[in-house]
């Protein structure tokens, strides 16, 4: 006979289970209104031709610890460090095709894994910190003899940023360019669903990390945020690049930890730049934030700026240019 204890301790391990997978099972994927508010695509979808010093490039394969081959469009930009622009959610490299040419370095714009016309398996990775491990493997790939790097990151980017200078590989880092990062989910600097571009499968997530805060990675490949890409991009020549859902794994991967105070203490010295029109964060918001964990930054916030054309800005190249000049 078994023990009344351990039927009670069985029964309860077994409703205990239940509970996330139920949170799990009843949030399915359901589309997104395609009348709803999102993100100003304008500046994305202009042509942007190259510095004429600095014809465009196609991507190369640089290839990962696990071989798989991460598509990488480089410049040669003379004198300087070695710069890694990690762009924002949804999209891929291309987004810097205009700022990459005009800094100064080995200027590396990849597509990170997931993204891009080769994915590998679009929105997913294999783990959680994969992303971080990219980063690391595309620094030790490029980086020269005493040659400083510098991380330079868009949005979710940004956020990947810090969590790449909270990690054990977080020394590979010399400075780092925030443009509107993402920081966490709960911090002061977000807007509702980042300005209507996110939408978070709360319930999913919950149960997820649940799940995994006892060590159960099983479902990490389920979808768990989707992106209201607008319908002009998704049907235009570049919709095939677009990436509109990320695996939990991934979402995890892109982000700073929860800890992501801890995450911005770690950060070298840095600049953070962020548009006074901005949708999805409160651009005001980070100074205060993250000056009370450390005194590493400098703030600059773009009038008339937002979210997007953040990346363009005129005033953003001459600012991240300043910054680089230290290197």
């Amino acid at each position: 006979m078994i023990p009344q204890a351990l039927k009670f301790i069985a029964i309860s391990a077994g409703i205990t289970a239940l509970i996330p997978l139920g949170l799990i099972l009843s949030q399915p994927i359901t589309p997104i209104e395609p009348a709803a508010p999102t993100l100003d695509f304008t500046s994305l979808l202009q042509d942007k031709p190259q510095a004429e010093e600095a014809p465009s490039t196609d991507p190369e394969t640089i290839y990962m610890r696990d071989g798989y081959g991460l598509q990488v469009r480089s410049y040669s930009n003379g004198d300087g460090p070695l710069v890694v622009l990690v762009h924002g959610s949804g999209w891929n490299g291309l987004q810097f095709s205009h700022l990459a040419p005009q800094l100064a370095g080995t200027v590396l714009a990849p597509d990170l894994r997931g993204h891009g016309a080769h994915p590998g398996r679009r929105g997913d990775v294999n783990y959680i910190g994969q992303m971080e491990d990219d980063l690391a493997d595309l620094i030790t790939a490029r980086v020269g003899p005493d040659q400083k790097v510098v991380l330079i990151g868009h949005s979710s980017g940004g956020g990947l940023v810090v969590r790449f200078a909270g990690g054990v590989q977080g020394d590979l880092l010399d400075g780092a360019v925030l443009l509107a990062p993402f920081l966490h989910h709960s911090a002061p600097t977000m807007r509702a669903n980042s300005g209507g571009w996110a939408q978070p499968l709360l319930r999913r997530i919950i149960g997820l990390s649940m799940l995994n805060a006892v060590g159960v990675s099983a479902w990490n490949h389920l979808p768990v945020i989707q992106f209201n890409m607008p319908a002009e991009v998704l049907q235009g020549p570049l919709g095939h690049l677009a990436t509109t859902s990320y695996s939990y794994r991934l979402n995890q991967s892109y982000a700073p930890r929860s800890d992501y105070l801890s995450d911005i203490r770690s950060l070298p010295k840095f600049l953070l730049l962020a548009g006074a029109q901005d949708e999805a964060f409160i651009a005001e918001a980070y100074r205060p934030l993250m000056e009370a964990e450390t005194d590493k930054g400098a703030y600059q916030i773009l009038e008339d700026t937002g979210h997007l054309d953040l990346v363009d800005a005129p005033q953003t190249l001459a600012a991240i240019r300043g910054y680089l000049d230290a290197f």
